[in-house]
């Protein structure tokens, strides 16, 4: 009995399948429209409690990762938002996130290492198109950003040109296109660039050299307070700025695992690649200094992003973090993309949840 019973349900089970074969057409055009209402508008932000949020839209580095986009972060401020550092995939993941592009503020950068900035195209392209715009988008960076941002709206001029041809200029506003430049100067002191509605943003220097300058950004709401190191080795103007903070954004690589690609690469006779990953462990911190200076700042929370080398699952994640948890008091969180940090304003949690 128990076979017929089986061989039943194998007969039911290739009915089905070729039901759905046969159907195939029908079913993909009735479940692409069911996900297409789901996520269309949709808007992450409309159901935000006030406060001051954080979210990782690229946890990455150079190195190649299917799972991560290069350096980005998005803070939310009450109705605030600016992205801090647009890598390659940055403005797919804010997308699907669900965070409205075109209601953006702005975007800081912390210097202009490649991979911080080649994501831009698609931001500005993102903040004109979906919310009609009628002003560039403003990008916030240190001494150079003038020349970073008229690089990319020259690069995107032909394909403004093409969009208002296209879609008209009710949809695609010309003056809305490209970027606009908001330099600041930053030498041996933080700086305040923005004080409004109860946000206070601060650029710090940072130690990346010989890339400079460099900068590190602190924001400050209502009584929250978020870090983003930016690209750093361990350094001191760092922990002061991150005194007392919330939540600190903080880059890491871990030397024993580049050591491991460096000899890999010289292996397999990659002697370019290889002298890259050599350069690159002095003027990047392990998650070893990056936990030191959260427990020097006296921070309450340390999320370690912009991971070196690329780490293809949590189970490595021991490995990348070595003794990490043994120089910080508080709770560590290895980085994904599309994780998302939430800090109630005038409270003490910090949320953490997933938009992807």
């Amino acid at each position: 009995m128990f076979k017929k019973f089986a061989i039943g349900l194998v007969a039911i089970g290739a009915i089905g399948a070729a039901l759905a074969l046969l159907f195939q057409q029908q079913v993909g055009s009735a479940i692409f429209e069911r996900a297409v209402e789901q996520r269309s508008g949709r808007d992450s932000m409309a159901s935000l409690a006030d406060g001051l949020h954080i979210g990782m839209c690229g946890t990455g580095s150079p190195f190649p990762n299917p799972d991560r986009a290069g350096p980005c972060n998005i803070v939310i401020a009450g109705n605030q938002m600016f992205v801090v550092d647009i890598g390659e995939g940055g403005a797919r993941n804010l997308n699907l996130m669900g965070i409205p592009l075109g209601k953006l503020d702005g975007v800081l950068l912390t210097h202009f290492h490649s991979d911080h900035i080649d994501g831009m195209g698609p931001l500005m392209l993102f903040h004109w198109t979906q919310g009609t715009a009628t002003a560039p988008l403003p990008v916030y960076g240190p001494q150079g950003v003038g020349t970073v941002v008229d690089g990319f709206n020259q690069a995107y001029l032909l394909d403004h040109g093409y969009r208002i041809a296209h879609h008209g200029e009710a949809i695609v506003p010309p003056t809305g296109g490209g970027a606009a430049a908001m330099p600041f100067t930053i030498g041996a002191n933080s700086v305040v660039l923005l004080e409004k509605d109860g946000l206070k943003i601060t650029a710090f220097p940072v130690n990346h050299t010989p890339v400079s300058p460099a900068v590190g950004f602190r924001f400050d709401y209502k009584g929250r307070s978020i870090v983003i190191s930016g690209d750093t080795a361990k350094s001191a103007s760092l922990e002061r700025a991150a005194s007392g903070a919330d939540l600190l954004v903080h880059e890491a690589l871990a030397p024993n695992l580049v050591n491991n690609m460096t000899i890999s690469l010289d292996k397999a006779g990659q002697t370019n690649t290889a002298t890259i990953t050599r350069d690159i462990l002095d003027y990047h911190a392990s998650p070893e200094e990056a936990a030191e200076s959260a427990q020097v700042a006296g921070v309450k929370q340390l999320v370690l992003s912009h991971l070196v080398p690329p780490i293809p699952s949590a189970y490595f994640y021991p490995a990348f973090l070595g003794d990490a948890a043994k120089k910080f008091d508080g709770p560590i969180t290895v980085g994904e993309d599309g994780m998302f940090f939430s800090l109630p304003a005038g409270g003490k949690e910090i949320q953490k949840r997933t938009l992807f």
